[in-house]
């Protein structure tokens, strides 16, 4: 099966609607009404492999060689899926219907007001209680070859989690070449205007997952300014420019520099610089290398902003393989709309009419460095 354009995923959109049985690398994942199954699913070319779940439409595993030819897991996670339940790290999950905060999960469209979930503090985070990363999903295509694919789809029903309107949401993770994948994710809001903003929570260490912090990892983001925060980690709705300040990762710089003196740790909104680079709003948002294992990967997306999040709240967190994930074990760059958006109307908008597709890709490139 020939692996889907964007042209075809988008006309895809407006038509989900049925459950689905797929399987791939040997497991199969059922949707009955009313049952789920869960279901795990490799996708690799070559030594680059990747493993995901229909729960929470989640990345379990990216495996790939560094510059001595040995391969490790380089994304953080749990060692069952028992682990993904209830979970607030959301390892490598889907999130949404609204990633990131909304102040006080309140918000007012058409002079509608809605009361979401709130599952931080007075705040609603990643979608509330039950957001995208803590439900299953179905297979809705999947292909294997050359160039590996499979799409997640998942319909979430008017109100949940305070939200308005049912909203048909796809997940495509592709390996597009022989060590890089992409992540493309569609939404159309099915009846009622709606916020949407997705996305892919994977917490990255190049060294190797549970390998110490990745505070001396080497770090580029392609911003000039940040939307700053109070201490509740709303945005002020300000956009300050990042030159003189310990946000400034302009020139690649490792993050326990001067992580000193950033209160909690690095865990901000970027807005990013530049022109796409392809006509679709694709360009190149972050670099992040290590030395030790010589890996370095490029992340390239369509998303006006980036938030970096350098681990700060884990805690010892028991994972894969025996693996203990310290404070900083792991680093987050995470595409997105900006925070807020709902309250901040010089922000760019997430709202969504009914029948308007949303749109969010991001694309992976992993290297060795000199290579």
């Amino acid at each position: 099966m020939a692996a889907m354009s964007m042209k075809t995923m988008m006309a895809l959109a407006p038509l989900l609607c049925l459950a689905v049985a797929a399987s791939l690398g040997g497991v199969e994942a059922r949707k009955h009404p009313g049952k789920e199954t869960l279901g795990y699913y490799e996708l690799r070319r070559g030594e680059f492999s990747m493993v995901v779940t229909n729960w929470g439409a989640t990345i379990l595993s990216v495996r790939l060689p560094d510059k001595n030819g040995r391969i490790d897991d380089v994304v953080l996670g749990y060692k069952t899926i028992g682990g993904y339940v209830n979970d607030t790290t959301y390892f490598g999950a889907l999130v949404g219907r609204v990633a990131n905060r909304i102040a006080g999960g309140r918000f007012t469209i058409k002079n509608h007001p809605y009361h979401t979930y709130t599952n931080d503090g007075n705040n609603t985070l990643h979608g509330g209680h039950r957001g995208f990363n803590q439900v299953f999903w179905s297979v809705r295509e999947r292909a294997t070859g050359a160039f590996p694919y499979i799409t997640f789809y998942y319909r979430s029903g008017d109100g949940e989690e305070g939200f308005p309107g049912a909203l048909d949401v796809l997940v495509t993770y592709k390996i597009d070449g022989d060590c890089s994948y992409s992540v493309t994710m569609y939404a159309r809001p099915v009846d009622k205007p709606t916020p949407v903003n997705l996305a892919q929570h994977t917490y990255w260490n190049l060294r190797g997952h549970g390998r110490g912090t990745v505070l001396d990892h080497s770090v580029q983001i392609f911003a000039s300014a940040v939307t700053p925060v109070g201490g509740d980690l709303i945005p002020t709705s300000a956009v300050t420019p990042v030159a003189g300040t310990p946000f400034d990762f302009r020139a690649p710089a490792a993050p326990g520099a001067r992580i000193a003196e950033v209160e909690g740790g690095y865990d901000i909104n970027y807005v990013l610089d530049g022109r796409d680079a392809d006509g679709q709003g694709v360009r190149k948002v972050a670099v992040v290398s290590e030395a030790t294992s010589g890996r370095v990967m490029e992340l390239w997306g369509d998303q006006p902003g980036v938030q970096f999040y350098t681990g700060n709240f884990l805690k010892g967190d028991e994972g894969k393989g025996g693996a203990v994930y310290e404070k900083h074990g792991g680093l987050c760059l995470e595409t997105q709309d900006f925070p807020d958006a709902v309250h901040n109307p010089k922000f760019p908008t997430e709202i969504y009419r009914a029948g308007q597709v949303y749109k969010h890709y991001m694309l992976y490139k992993f290297s060795i460095a000199g290579k």
